[in-house]
This record gives C-alpha cells, sequence and structure tokens, in this order.
C-alpha cells in the first residue's frame, strides 16, 4: 500500500507569510503528535526544534534566532556544506546543514528501529540568504524548506499536541533518541568485520582454484584499511559532535599509548547518576569540590532559564552556571592586565569587609557595590570575565549561587502593557544569588521619550535602591561610547555602578597567543612555515581591520575553523603515511581571508 505523504505536503506548500500559522497550527491537529525541544545535539544546539509525526511521516522545523540587532545576510553555496565562505566575510556556520545532518541522523535512528517514514526539514531563519530563490530547487532535492528574512522569531513559541495515545508518539521519540547512535555505530563496525570476512574467504577460494600458478608476494598498500578507518573516524570527531562508541573508544586508547599519536580522545559527556536522593540539600558548597571541578548542575538551585512576559509570550533567558577555579581561569585569560588587577582590588575588598564582620560584628562596613559596567567591542572577553566575576564572587561569600543570568532589550521589552515590569521582576529573581548581566544595555536607552527601555532603567534603579537587594551583582555591557552615554543620561545610574572595566582590543602578540592556547586543546602544532604564513594573514587583516566590526577572539575562532576544515579535507585527500602529519598544520592548510575595511570618511 502506497504511503501518503500528506503531512510533509502540507509543510512543502506553505510560504514564508502561512507557514508560522500553520506551525500554531498543527497544535489542534489530533492525527500528528507534536513535541518541542530546545535544542537537538549535535547539531541544532541552542536552536528551537519542532518535531512533527504521523503513521506515515516526520518533520523537523528549526527556528533560528540572533540576539544582534542587525541580522546577517549572506549566500548559501550551491550544495549544502557546513560552512559558508563570502568573500568579504567571516566564515560562518550553514544552519541548512546542521538541519539536513539532524534529519540524516533522525532518519537512521528511524531505520534502526525498523519503521520506514520519511522524513522533511523546515527552516525559519530570521538571517537573509541573499540567493534563496536560486537554491530552492536544490533544497527541494535535499527534501528541505527554507523561510528567510523572519523578525523577532525569538518572542514566538508555538503549542504542541503531546498526546501520548497517537502512534506519532513512538516515531517522535525514536527520532530523538541519541541512544541509538551507540548501536548504529556498533552494527557499522559488525558489517566491516563481516566485509573483511568476506572478502578474505573470497580471496582464499580464489588462490586455492588456481593450483597451477605460484604464490605471488602480498603487495604492500601505502596506508592499510584500519589506519584509514582510523584517520576518518578521527576527523569525523574533531569536526562533529556525535558521541564515541565503546568500540572506537577503545581503539583510540590503544592509540594513546603509543607516543608517535598522542591525540586527546577524552569523550567530553560525563554521564550523571540519574538517583538522586530525594532530601538532597539545596545548598551546594564550593570547598567540597576539588579544584578544576565544574560544579554539578541542579535545577532545584539554578532557575530553568525563560520568563512569562504574558500570556502569549515566553522568553528563553541564557544562564552561565559558575565555575570551581574562577582564579585560575582568571589568570588563564590572555591580555587583560588591567582587568585581573581591578578585579582583584574588589574581590580583595569584599573578602575584607567579610572577615572584618565575623571579627567585630559591630564595626563599619566598607561600602562595596559589587554593580559593575564591562565596556569593550564584541570578542574582547566581556562575558567569560563576567562568568569568573559570579564564580569568585561566590568563593568569598559576597554571592550565595554565583551563576550568570544574560539578558539584552528583547528580554525585557513586551507587547502589552506591563511586560517590562513583569520581566524586570522575573529576571531580577532569577539573577538573586548571581550576576545579571544585561547586553547591549545601551539599547534600553531609547530615543524617543516614551520608550519602553526607559522604564526598564527606572525598574531596576527602583528595585536596587532596596538595601535588602544586597545577594546580586547587576553587569551593564557594551561599547564604550553608547555606554558612557546612557550612564550620563542617568544621575542614578552613575552611583549606582561604581566599578567599570575597560577591555581593550587585543594585539597582534595577545591574538596569536589565543590561536597557541586554542590549537594546544586538539594538540595540534604549526610547521614553522605554517606558523609564519599565518602570522602574516593575521598581521595584514588586523592592518585593514575595521575597529567598530572587528572581532578579536572571535576573528581567531573563525579563522582557526576554516584552518582545521582545510586541514581535515587536506588528510583525508592525501592519507599521510606518519600519523604524526595529522597534528601538523601546513602553509596549505592556512587560507587567505578578506576583512572588511573601515569605510572612509567624507568631510573636511
Amino acid at each position: 500500500m502506497m504511503k501518503s505523504n500528506r503531512l510533509i505536503n502540507d509543510f512543502r506548500k506553505q510560504d514564508r507569510h502561512s507557514i508560522w500559522k500553520h506551525i500554531e497550527a498543527m497544535s489542534v491537529n489530533y492525527a500528528v503528535y507534536s513535541k518541542y525541544k530546545t535544542g537537538v545535539d549535535p547539531h541544532l544546539t541552542g536552536k528551537d526544534v519542532y518535531v512533527y509525526a504521523n503513521e506515515e511521516n516526520l518533520v523537523v522545523v528549526c527556528v533560528d534566532c540572533y540576539k544582534e540587532k542587525e541580522k546577517p545576510a549572506y549566500e548559501e553555496g550551491g550544495s549544502i556544506g557546513p560552512v559558508i565562505l563570502n568573500h568579504g566575510q567571516e566564515p560562518c556556520d550553514s544552519v541548512v546543514w546542521k538541519l539536513k545532518e539532524t534529519m540524516n541522523i533522525m532518519e537512521r535512528r528511524l531505520s534502526l528501529c525498523h519503521f520506514d517514514l520519511p522524513v522533511y526539514g523546515v527552516l525559519l531563519t530570521e538571517a537573509r540568504i541573499t540567493n534563496a530563490e536560486d537554491l530552492e530547487a536544490m533544497w527541494a532535492a535535499n527534501h528541505v524548506r527554507v523561510f528567510e528574512g523572519f523578525k523577532d522569531l525569538r518572542h514566538r513559541r508555538a503549542s504542541v499536541n503531546s498526546d501520548d495515545g497517537l502512534r506519532g508518539h513512538i516515531f517522535c521519540d525514536a527520532a530523538l533518541d541519541s541512544e541509538l547512535d551507540a548501536k548504529f555505530d556498533s552494527e557499522l563496525d559488525a558489517k566491516y568485520d563481516s566485509e573483511q570476512d568476506a572478502k578474505y574467504d573470497s580471496e582464499l577460494d580464489a588462490k586455492l582454484d588456481k593450483t597451477d600458478v605460484q604464490e605471488e608476494p602480498k603487495s604492500s598498500l601505502d596506508v592499510d584499511d584500519e589506519f584509514d578507518k582510523m584517520l576518518r573516524e578521527f576527523i569525523e570527531r574533531e569536526f562533529d559532535s556525535t558521541p564515541v562508541d565503546e568500540n572506537v573508544q577503545k581503539n583510540n586508547d590503544d592509540l594513546s599509548d603509543n607516543d608517535d599519536f598522542n591525540v586527546d580522545f577524552d569523550d567530553d559527556d560525563d554521564h550523571e547518576d540519574d538517583d538522586r536522593d530525594d532530601d538532597l540539600d539545596d545548598e551546594i558548597n564550593l570547598d567540597d569540590f576539588p579544584e578544576g571541578s565544574v560544579l554539578p548542575a541542579d535545577e532545584t538551585i539554578f532557575p530553568s532559564g525563560e520568563i512569562e512576559q504574558n500570556n502569549n509570550i515566553s522568553v528563553k533567558v541564557e544562564i552561565l552556571r559558575p565555575i570551581a577555579n574562577p582564579r585560575e581561569e582568571l589568570d588563564k585569560l590572555v591580555g587583560c592586565a588591567d582587568i585581573k588587577q581591578r578585579m582583584d582590588e574588589l574581590i580583595a575588598l569584599t573578602s575584607y569587609n567579610k572577615m572584618m564582620h565575623e571579627l567585630f560584628p559591630n564595626s563599619k562596613q566598607h561600602e562595596v557595590s559589587l554593580h559593575s559596567v564591562f565596556l569593550g567591542r564584541p570578542g574582547t572577553g566581556k562575558t567569560t570575565v563576567c562568568k569568573i566575576f559570579g564564580s569568585l564572587l561566590r568563593q568569598v561569600g559576597a554571592l550565595s549561587k554565583g551563576h550568570v543570568v544574560v539578558c539584552d532589550r528583547g528580554t525585557f521589552i513586551g507587547t502589552l502593557w506591563g511586560d517590562e515590569e513583569r520581566s524586570v521582576r522575573q529576571v531580577l529573581e532569577m539573577a538573586k544569588g548571581g550576576v545579571l548581566m544585561i547586553d547591549e544595555a545601551y539599547l534600553l536607552n531609547g530615543k524617543h521619550e516614551n520608550d519602553p527601555g526607559k522604564l526598564v532603567i527606572q525598574l531596576l534603579m527602583s528595585i536596587l535602591s532596596d538595601e535588602t537587594q544586597r545577594d546580586i551583582a547587576v553587569v551593564l555591557c557594551g561599547y564604550k561610547e553608547p555606554m558612557m552615554k546612557l550612564l550620563s543620561s542617568n544621575p542614578g545610574l552613575q552611583s549606582r555602578f561604581p566599578n567599570r572595566f575597560e577591555f581593550s582590543d587585543f594585539t597582534v602578540d595577545e591574538l596569536l597567543e589565543i590561536t597557541q592556547c586554542r590549537v594546544k586543546d586538539y594538540d595540534y602544532q604549526f610547521t614553522a612555515k605554517a606558523w609564519e604564513k599565518y602570522r602574516q594573514v593575521l598581521t595584514q587583516a588586523y592592518q585593514v581591520r575595521d575597529p567598530e566590526t572587528w572581532g578579536n577572539a572571535r576573528f581567531i575562532a573563525n579563522q582557526l575553523e576554516r584552518i582545521y576544515i582545510q586541514h581535515a579535507t587536506r588528510c583525508v585527500k592525501q592519507q599521510p603515511k606518519d600519523k604524526r602529519e595529522l597534528l601538523k598544520i601546513t602553509p596549505e592548510d592556512i587560507l587567505p581571508i578578506e576583512v572588511p575595511r573601515q569605510k572612509a570618511k567624507i568631510g573636511f
């Protein structure tokens, strides 16, 4: 009996104006089971994902949002690939490719469960894909539909039909079951072993048939099958975050004993024990954990990361968990000498106040405000330092939790009267015991007198003036010039935020040091010629950079991603005989990059 593709066809025939209404309508379609996920590993982490399934089809919808005010515009490649390289722009990941890879994984999982369902993908993105019309036929051939150029997707959330009585529930769970990946890998290994055994038996039978022919010496292959297999596993593992199964991990452990091939294959996915004591205390003591450890996740201690502006709109809020070794992480930061000194001074005074209060309870304490302003361009480490800041304050007892709640203008501004006040109070409650970080805080100071952002500032001022609000540190982040205008617009802000940390752009030498630190994480090494070429590329890019758009450490991260991909591609094609060559970055791996230059100013 031929299957119906009605579910897929219903999604396929939507346009940019009707697709979101169709998604909302699916929640009342009682023939289709649907499920919402905040991120699907390994490719759609952090994205809003909806999965729809009936008895015959499965559709996965990815919602791609951006926090930046200006959404990116770019051209996708003529085929679906992992990286987008546009002239004059920094390379970026292709969300279309990530969606397609997720579909492939889901199809593989369904097949393992003996479910024969076609999988269709839909992408809704705020980015503008300038050549979208030219790619529609190619996307359709890959069973993908792309709707680009949306606005404010981050404020939208559709309902789902999670009726477990629907048969689509089984298919949806199978498509999202990551534990099936290990089974797939083990079946691949078994298939490989079976093919090798069959090949050996065939060759043996052929030799027995040739009784009159003398045995020829065995031919020596440049690269044997086992090394080729390990090479491909290595490449896939470096650029794909799918879990490594036990058989592959055992091969890696065997390789790590060889001094000639000392690559770190540690699996970062630590599985925690789900059987927790019902009487687990709410408080966690940092002293109970050795230096270098990460605090355990506990949803009873840290907020969930979502607020309700009103009955129709919920907003996601990023929560950064505290770290157990903040002082060590601060010392590791490249540059930032002034930041480190100022941070040490503030922490020392806070710690001194606590000690004096314990020794002399009736003595007058120094007034110490934890509220701070971080001034600097993107990629200068503001978010990283903010996370360290919260953990340091947790260690000295100034904060009870030390987590960081990351917000921006969109977190607070709603659609109904009273949304701003509800949002501010919910966010402050989430940040209690930790740090509230407001990124690009100057956007709250709108040009119009009745801009709702001004109300957010007033609410913050009113609440922070309350002496009982001591277990919180508010950090305002953004470019220096507009941030200074924000502070000067309200005298109360200047007095409430006395601590100012200025994050300067990294120098070329500091960017080279950052490069060495990041490359070391993968045990890569530049050859002398490759390092010289990389230094020249970086220096040239730095000299023509636009200070207003320069990415600092983000530029390095993007450049290294291009190098890793080029290196992996070269290794797969050339298949080097010496395994140590896999760890060497050569001049061939260093590609030139176009950096947007600063626009010339017109005038006298």
